[in-house]
């Protein structure tokens, strides 16, 4: 169903397909130490998350600011910055961004350098990930260079915007292998080499 949901924008009971309202977006937490009583997901479904964003502890004066807020005996008053149609009109502003064709080559390289045993695989993809990157890490990584571009000011894509975009697009869909694990090789290392090899290939 969460599948289904994610992809189609579509969820079906008894039969019956129903459209979920747009915009529609999922956004999932992970806990990094304790796994008791919860299932992992598979790769079929970590591949529809966009991004996997790695958020560290607040520093201390918003610590300080949340505690505050949080114990005190006070409500705060939250409205809506933007309508749905709002946010709908920024995804077609962001398929709008232009984008050159040698910049789109590098996202799909990149996808395709993570995936190990494969014609043009690099030895440390061989030597220490089990299952890389799909085509919709491409997709992705293009997707959030255009929002990148359109936040510093600019209408058009530079490949340092797609390499900005690597890691947490290519975080949840690189799996390694013991091997990795063994030598204490992290998913990110592996990202950084991948940058290095498909700009010097």
């Amino acid at each position: 169903a969460l599948l289904e949901a994610m992809q189609e924008h579509q969820i079906t009971t008894a039969g019956t397909r129903r459209d979920l309202p747009q915009p529609f977006f999922v956004l999932a937490t992970q806990n990094p130490i304790e796994m008791e009583g919860t299932y992992p997901l598979p790769e079929a479904q970590l591949d529809r998350f966009m991004f996997n964003v790695v958020i560290d502890y607040l520093p201390e004066d918003d610590e300080v600011a949340v505690v505050r807020q949080t114990t005190a005996d006070t409500s705060e008053s939250i409205s809506p910055i933007f309508t749905a149609e709002d946010i709908i009109q920024f995804h077609q502003t962001v398929r709008a961004v232009p984008i050159a064709d040698d910049i789109i080559r590098h996202a799909v390289k990149m996808a395709a350098a993570s995936r190990p045993q494969q014609a043009n695989s690099p030895e440390f993809i061989n030597n220490y990930v089990s299952w890389g990157a799909g085509l919709r890490a491409a997709q992705f990584m293009v997707l959030g260079a255009k929002v990148r571009a359109l936040l510093e000011d600019r209408s058009h894509v530079l490949i340092e915007d797609v390499k900005a975009m690597a890691i947490p697009t290519l975080r949840h869909r690189i799996l390694t292998n013991y091997r990795a694990e063994a030598e204490s090789i992290t998913v990110e290392s592996i990202i950084e080499r991948l940058l290095q090899h498909v700009a010097s290939a």
